[in-house]
């Protein structure tokens, strides 16, 4: 049983330079104020952060305005999971 990874949009816009997250990483808006944060590409194919995607997919849909990767869950939540995933 594999994980299916969300088809990630591109926005409509075309960002700049100092918008554009570093590479090997992909920035993603989290919580109701869409905060943006940057996390390696890697993250994405952790089990614990694949949950977190499956459980907003299930929640919210990936269809979202604002293009990107957008996850709506809170920014404690969020910030809890990158610094489990960081010390890995």
């Amino acid at each position: 049983m594999g994980f299916r990874l969300p088809a990630i949009r591109r926005a409509s816009f075309t960002a700049s330079k100092s918008a554009q997250a570093p590479k090997g990483c992909i920035a993603v808006y989290v919580g109701e104020t869409q905060k943006r944060f940057v996390i390696p590409i890697s993250y994405l194919n952790r089990p614990s952060f694949q949950e977190l995607l499956c459980q907003v997919e299930e929640e919210y849909g990936y269809d979202h305005p604002m293009g990107g990767l957008t996850i709506l869950c809170s920014e404690d939540v969020f910030q809890h999971m990158t610094s489990r995933l960081s010390g890995q």
